[in-house]
């Protein structure tokens, strides 16, 4: 007899419309009903995922806890999907997926003995590609999805999903939704037996969702009505598990390679400082682990697994589907903004512990001299500018200027004084800029001298023909002095940008976050100008000058900034372009004050390459984006390349996701004047009427943007790592060390230019410690990764794309490759 699957079930998000701790009151009361149910009604299944849920249950109703462990032990109760909650799944870095299914199944492996097969994101809006390999490694076969709702690519509601490195899942498209009205659950089971007579087997979600609720006494009573009554099929109360188990058995199921997007293009950039704060959180705890495992491996502190735990709680939280797309209420938004505050004043305290402890070994500092120590956490050398503040032992009160100079070893380093933060007008704190080149996984040190001068030094690069032009061996600038956008950008004799970059543009919007109507923003109903010397100067706040709007701020031997000042109504942007002295990298900030109402922001980026192909990063490994101007989301950074022209342009970000591709010109997302948890209901307007609603992203925004050119294979292979170095930064701090101890060298080496170390921590379970590696271009090749301290030199073969996990034993100082999820790999004899 053919057969349907019902799966019951209680979507509940954490926050939306409500905030976390009405929440936890519906997943009480949620799950203590359907505890009722389970009990009272033979044969009903009921099935609920994340952890986050059942957490709040085991703290605040413990005995409905232990009412739950015992249902799930009898088979009444079905622990479903396994991740810590729902999160976004296009926005979290390849690591953030890891750790969801990681620490969730660790959870419910230890509180139920339970480790489903079958993941599930019912509500997120949309899913990269990426998450197929990460789910088959993770020990998943399947993977149940409803958005994008209308998405004709696919084959089939059934299919297997083809994802990087030749993995594969099974997938299941919801149709209908997930939930069901109260009372009607069983029309929704009529109308599918009516419209699939001839399929084998079938499945249907059904439960009150949303804010809870689930199964309900009516439904059930109808639906085991018609069960009795039906004839064609068998319905079974059932489980994700059991429907993928007869699906493989009566179904020769169609392929399908590639993302399952878009869905809800305003989520890529709604609430900017969510997802600002977010990167900020994945980056300071992925660089904080590292450190902490490097300083415990060689002994020079306790690994604070407690600790790590509690911030990364608060990470995975915060990527939930509401929260980081952006679409709840304000006073949600801001608890989540108090959430990732947590984490991050937790990693900073662990950073500052381990960065201390990595410091044994250094000499004390000579007399005059101030010591700057940089913790490089990456397993590869890092070339770049280096910044760092210091107080001069005393203050200086004559009419001078102390010039700090840089050394390594006693040899001298290009450098030059910038304004530090604190507004002191006072020749007392210093900040100093400095090329240099960082050995790996290590501790690097610097030694800074300050020599007199009668004057601060002054800028050197003047406005000649209207234009600012910045000119090195390698890379020639030209700013506009009558706009402030970059006319030029030639790297290495190639020009790569058309004039009039890097423009703001104010684009038409609305006032929903999700954007439900559209896969594309526009028009573009106008643009940041250059504001006039009056204007610039008092936004400024500046008195006692009249200030061109477009001027050099900074010039050295490292680099040249210079900083523009804009205005479009009653917004405006200070944007500020830092040139360096060696190489082509250039980076550009943005400090943006919106006060805009249903528009969104956009940077201009137009490039030479008309015949581009728009790539960007995605969990583990690289998205094809639209290049017909929809709206597309990626991570760390964009690229157009052309392959008839053998060149790349790439540029990389700091915490934005959302952008637009279309006849060679980027826009990057900045922000949206959406308003809060709104959208289009039938010809109703999306807001209210009659009274002033708050908007979103209001006020003082800031963006950072890295930009390079070159030839096409050096920048696929480069691109991965300059992204995690200008995202997990080399901690820099001035420190006089006391000289006890030993100094450690190198811990950690990757022998090649171009594979990715994931992850360095310790393990959930257990005293060993986990090297995760990845191949981040798509080409195979491979590297030697070293542990000098441990006498390790392994060779490592990666595929393209492919996602290795290795274990450290730290008592036999031996290294060998283990599962995502920390398990030894089936068949493997270590």
């Amino acid at each position: 007899m053919k057969r349907l699957h019902l799966l019951s079930n209680g979507h509940l998000d954490p926050v939306w419309q409500w905030e976390w701790e009405e929440g936890a009151a519906a997943a009480v009361s949620t799950f203590r009903a359907a505890a009722d149910f389970c009990e009272e009604f033979e044969g009903y299944v009921f099935n609920h995922n994340e952890v986050i849920l059942y957490k709040w249950v085991e703290e605040y109703e413990p005995a409905l806890f232990e009412r739950i462990r015992k249902l799930v032990q009898q088979g009444k109760w079905h622990i479903m999907g396994g991740w810590y909650l729902q999160p976004d799944c296009n926005m979290l870095s390849g690591e953030s997926f890891v750790r969801q299914i990681l620490l969730g199944k660790a959870y419910f492996r230890e509180k139920f003995g339970a480790e489903p097969a079958t993941a599930i994101n019912f509500d997120s809006f949309g899913h990269t590609r990426g998450l197929v390999q990460i789910l088959q490694q993770a020990g998943y076969d399947s993977y149940i999805f409803m958005r994008p709702d209308e998405f004709d690519a696919l084959p089939g509601q059934d299919f297997i999903w083809c994802g990087f490195n030749g993995s594969e899942v099974m997938a299941h498209k919801i149709k209908g939704g997930y939930n069901t009205l109260l009372g009607k659950a069983h029309e929704k089971i009529e109308q599918w037996l009516e419209s699939n007579p001839d399929e084998e087997t079938g499945l249907i979600l059904w439960g009150v969702g949303n804010h809870g609720g689930g199964p309900s006494r009516i439904d059930l009573t109808r639906i085991g009505e018609l069960m009795a009554k039906s004839e064609s099929f068998e319905i079974v109360h059932s489980t994700p598990e059991q429907y993928f188990q007869e699906l493989k058995q009566v179904k020769t199921l169609p392929r399908y390679e590639g993302d399952l997007n878009p869905r809800f293009v305003g989520c890529y950039t709604s609430m900017i400082r969510i997802k600002q704060k977010h990167r900020r959180l994945e980056n300071e705890l992925y660089m904080t682990e590292k450190m902490l495992s490097a300083a415990a491996l060689q002994g020079l502190l306790a690994y604070p697994s407690a600790e790590l735990h509690e911030a990364m709680c608060d990470l995975l939280t915060a990527q939930f589907h509401d929260i980081l797309p952006g679409t709840s209420v304000q006073p949600a938004e801001e608890a989540s903004l108090r959430l990732i505050d947590h984490g991050l004043e937790i990693a900073a305290r662990l950073k500052a512990r381990a960065f201390f402890a990595l410091a044994a070994g250094e000499p004390k500092a000579a007399p005059r001299e101030y010591p700057i120590l940089i913790y490089n956490p990456h397993p590869f050398s890092v070339k770049g500018v280096f910044e760092c503040e210091f107080m001069l032992e005393d203050q200086n009160w004559e009419e001078e200027f102390s010039l700090p100079v840089v050394f390594q070893e006693g040899r001298q380093l290009p450098s030059q004084p910038e304004k530090e933060l604190s507004n002191l007008n006072l020749d007392w704190r210093k900040r100093v800029v400095f090329q240099a080149e960082l050995a790996p996984s290590s501790m690097n040190r610097f030694d800074c001298r300050i020599e007199k001068l009668k004057n601060k030094p002054v800028p050197g690069l003047k406005e000649q023909d209207g234009r600012y032009t910045f000119q090195t061996n390698e890379l020639t600038v030209a700013i506009n002095a009558h706009t402030g956008l970059m006319d030029e950008y030639r790297a290495r004799g190639v020009s790569y940008l058309m004039p009039d970059a890097f423009a703001p543009l104010v684009i038409a919007d609305n006032e929903d976050p999700w954007r439900m109507d559209t896969n594309a923003f526009a028009p573009v109903i106008g643009r940041f100008e250059l504001m006039d010397r009056g204007a610039g100067t008092d936004f400024s706040g500046v008195k006692q000058a009249l200030l061109p709007s477009v001027r050099v701020i900074e010039d050295g031997e490292v680099r040249t900034v210079i900083e523009s000042v804009l205005r479009y109504n009653d917004s405006y942007i200070c944007q500020t372009y830092k040139l360096p002295k060696t190489g082509t990298e250039i980076e550009v900030q943005l400090h943006v004050y919106w006060n805009e109402k249903d528009k969104m922001l956009k940077l201009s980026i137009p490039t030479i390459f008309t015949d581009g192909q728009y790539r960007g990063q995605t969990a583990f490994g690289i998205s094809e984006l639209p290049e017909n101007g929809d709206e597309a989301v990626a991570q760390k950074w964009v690229a157009v390349q052309s392959a008839e022209r053998l060149q790349a342009l790439t540029c990389i970000n700091d915490g934005i996701y959302g952008s637009d591709y279309q006849e060679g010109e980027i826009r990057l997302s900045l922000l949206r004047g959406a308003g809060y948890c709104a959208h289009p209901i039938n010809e109703r307007p999306i807001l209210v009427q009659d009274r002033f609603l708050p908007r979103m992203d209001q006020g003082e925004r800031c963006y950072s943007f890295r930009l390079n050119a070159g030839e096409l294979a050096e920048r696929q292979r480069r691109v991965d790592r300059e992204a995690i170095v200008h995202n997990e930064k080399c901690y820099a701090l001035s420190f006089f060390p006391s000289g006890d101890g030993q100094k450690n060298g190198s811990f950690l080496e990757l022998e090649d230019e171009t594979v990715q170390l994931s992850a360095l921590k310790k393990e959930e379970r257990g005293d060993g410690y986990i090297v995760r590696l990845f191949e981040p271009t798509g080409h195979a090749r491979a590297t030697v990764l070293s542990i000098p301290s441990f006498g390790i030199h392994e060779e490592i073969r990666l595929n393209g794309f492919e996602i290795k996990t290795f274990r450290i034993d730290a008592q036999n100082k031996t290294i060998a490759e283990i599962g995502l999820c920390e398990d030894p790999i089936q068949g493997s004899t270590q």
